[in-house]
C-alpha cells in the first residue's frame, strides 16, 4: 500500500494514462473533496499530517510527464509541500454561499502539470447554516491518481477516529466492513471473473473501437453475435444519444457547486427497507425527481423523458482501495425523470440497478479506458465524445464512515466530494455516507446547470415524499405506485405532476 522506492520515473498504466488524456479546458480531471470542521485547523498541524500519511504514498511527490508514445511518473525534485497546501480565507459573511462559489471556482481552475497534480485549501474562516463557526479543508487531486473511492479513502487515511491519533489505526476495521447494500458491492462480485480478460484484451480492443466506430453496422452485428466483452462494448456504441436537454449542450469552463443539507442514514434505510429496495436506489430516484423538477421550473417538457447517468463501479475488493491507480469500470443508468410519480420513479431505477447487476458492462468500460490508453490520440476524442453523447450526468454514491473522524485534533462535521465529468457530460451528482447522515451534492457546467441549488434543494422534498407515501398507506396490504399517485394528489404533489401521475 506504501512505498518508498525512489526510482526516479515509471511507466503510467494505460488506464492512468486515459485519464491524464481528457483533461480539457471545459471538464479539469480533478475528484474535489470538501471536508467542513467543528472548530479551526491549524494550517502547521495540518502540513504536518500530510508529510506524514498523504506523502507516505510515493505518488503524491511524483509529477506526469507526457511523451509522444505515452506518459510516465517522474519524481518531482524541487517538490515544496508549502506550494501544495495553501491558506484561503472565505469573503464578507463566510456562509454556505461563499464556500460554494469558494469551491466552484477550484474546481474550474486547473492544476499545474509542472507540478504534482494535487492541493490542498485550508479555509480558516466559516459560519455553517447552523450558526457554528469553523474551517474546511477543500483537496484537489487529478483522476490521473486514483480513482474517487481510492482517493476518498486517502483523504480519510488522514483522519481518526479519535481527537487523539493513536486511534487512526481502527479506522480500517470500522469501515471496510462488508455493505452488502452499497451499489459498489452488488455491481462487483459478477464482474471481477471478466476484469482479468478485460485488461488482457486491451491491446485488442481500441482497434475494434475504431473498426466499430467507423462502421455502425459492425457495431450492430457484434452487440449480437460477439463475444461477451466485444458484445458488451457493441451495445454501448450502438445506445442512441441522450436526449438533448438543458443539461446537455455546449459547455463552458465555470463550474458551479452546491450541497443539500444532509439526510439521516437510519431514515433513508428504513424506508428503503419499507419499499422494497435499496438505500442506493432511494437515493438516486430523489436525485431523479429532484433534476425533475428542476428541468420543469427551466420551462423544459420532461414527461416520459429518460436520461442516462454513468456510475462508477469499483472492480477491486474495498480493503485494497487505498492502493492508488484506477479499478473502476462505468455503467449507463437510467434516470426516469419524465415519470411524474416519485414511486414508479423508485420502481424504475430499482429494476434498472438490478438488471446492471448480472451484466459485464462495468469491466468492458474498463477494458475501454485500458484501450483510450493505448489508442492514438486522433482516436481518443472522438471516442470519448462518442460515449458522452450517451449519458446527461455522472452520479457517484459512496459508503463512508458511520462515526465521526477527527482531523489533526479536530473533528470532521461533513464530507462532500465531486468526481469528474468526461467529454461533453456537464453534470455530476454526489451522494456520500458519513457518521449516520448523508450528503448529496451537484457540481455542473455554469452554462448548463446555472443554479446547482435549485437542484439540491429539491432532494431532501423528493425524499419527503417517499417518506409520505409508506406513512399514509396501508401496511397490511401490498401497496404501489397508483395508490402512492392517489395519495400525493390529495397530501403533497405539485398540481402540475398531479395531473400527469399515471399507474
Amino acid at each position: 500500500m506504501r512505498d518508498t522506492d525512489s526510482t526516479p520515473r515509471e511507466p503510467m498504466s494505460k488506464v492512468d494514462t486515459a485519464w491524464l488524456r481528457m483533461e480539457r479546458p471545459t471538464n479539469r480531471m480533478m475528484i474535489t473533496g470538501v471536508l467542513m470542521f467543528a472548530g479551526p485547523l491549524d494550517p502547521a498541524r495540518i502540513k504536518a499530517l500530510l508529510a506524514e500519511r498523504f506523502l507516505a504514498f510515493r505518488r503524491f511527490r511524483q509529477k506526469a510527464v507526457v511523451g509522444a508514445n505515452g506518459a510516465w511518473w517522474e519524481t518531482d525534485a524541487d517538490f515544496d509541500l508549502d506550494w501544495h497546501v495553501r491558506i484561503a480565507a472565505l469573503p464578507g459573511p463566510a456562509d454556505k454561499a461563499g464556500l460554494e462559489a469558494f469551491v466552484s471556482d477550484l474546481a474550474s481552475s486547473p492544476l499545474d502539470l509542472s507540478k504534482p497534480l494535487w492541493q490542498f485549501h485550508v479555509v480558516e474562516n466559516y459560519t455553517a447554516p447552523d450558526g457554528r463557526s469553523g474551517s474546511v479543508l477543500v483537496a484537489r487531486i487529478h483522476h490521473c491518481y486514483a480513482d474517487g473511492l481510492a482517493l476518498v479513502q486517502v483523504l480519510l487515511s488522514l483522519t481518526d477516529t479519535a481527537p487523539q491519533p493513536q486511534a487512526h489505526a481502527e479506522l480500517a476495521k470500522t469501515w471496510l466492513k462488508r455493505d452488502r447494500g452499497s451499489v459498489l458491492e452488488r455491481l462487483l462480485e459478477p464482474m471481477q471473473g471478466g476484469l482479468h480478460k478485460a485488461v488482457a484484451l486491451g491491446e485488442k480492443t481500441w482497434a475494434r473501437l475504431a473498426q466499430m466506430m467507423a462502421d455502425p453496422a459492425i457495431a450492430a452485428e457484434f452487440a449480437h453475435e460477439g463475444s461477451e466483452i466485444t458484445r458488451e462494448l457493441a451495445i454501448a456504441l450502438t445506445l442512441p444519444d441522450d436526449p438533448i436537454t438543458a443539461l446537455k449542450g455546449r459547455l463552458g469552463v465555470a463550474k458551479r457547486v452546491a450541497w443539500a443539507e444532509p439526510l439521516p442514514l437510519d431514515e433513508v434505510k428504513v424506508l428503503g427497507k419499507v419499499l422494497g429496495c435499496t438505500v442506493n436506489d432511494v437515493l438516486l430516484a430523489c436525485a431523479a425527481g429532484a433534476l425533475r423538477g428542476y428541468l420543469r421550473d427551466q420551462g423544459e417538457d420532461v414527461d416520459g423523458l429518460t436520461i442516462r447517468a454513468t456510475v462508477p463501479v469499483n472492480l477491486r475488493p474495498l480493503e485494497h482501495a487505498k492502493k492508488l491507480g484506477n479499478h473502476f469500470g462505468l455503467v449507463f443508468l437510467d434516470l426516469p425523470i419524465g415519470e411524474p410519480n416519485p414511486l414508479r420513479r423508485l420502481e424504475r431505477v430499482a429494476a434498472c440497478m438490478r438488471d446492471l447487476k448480472g451484466r459485464r458492462q462495468a469491466v468492458v468500460a474498463f477494458g475501454l479506458l485500458a484501450a483510450l490508453g493505448m489508442a492514438p490520440a486522433a482516436l481518443q476524442g472522438p471516442a470519448l465524445e462518442l460515449f458522452s453523447r450517451k449519458a446527461t450526468a455522472v452520479a457517484t454514491n459512496v459508503p463512508g464512515p458511520q462515526q465521526p473522524l477527527f482531523m489533526a485534533g479536530v473533528e470532521v462535521r461533513e464530507l462532500m466530494f465531486w468526481v469528474p465529468q468526461t467529454g461533453s457530460i456537464g453534470l455530476g451528482l454526489s451522494i456520500l455516507s458519513y457518521n449516520g447522515r448523508v450528503h448529496f451534492g451537484v457540481i455542473g457546467d455554469g452554462k448548463r446547470v446555472k443554479d446547482p441549488d435549485a437542484i439540491v434543494q429539491r432532494f431532501d422534498a423528493e425524499f419527503e415524499k417517499l417518506v409520505l407515501i409508506a406513512l399514509m398507506e396501508d401496511w397490511s396490504e401490498d401497496f404501489g405506485a397508483p395508490d402512492a399517485a392517489a395519495t400525493l394528489a390529495k397530501f403533497a404533489m405539485d398540481p402540475a405532476d398531479s395531473a400527469g401521475t399515471h399507474a
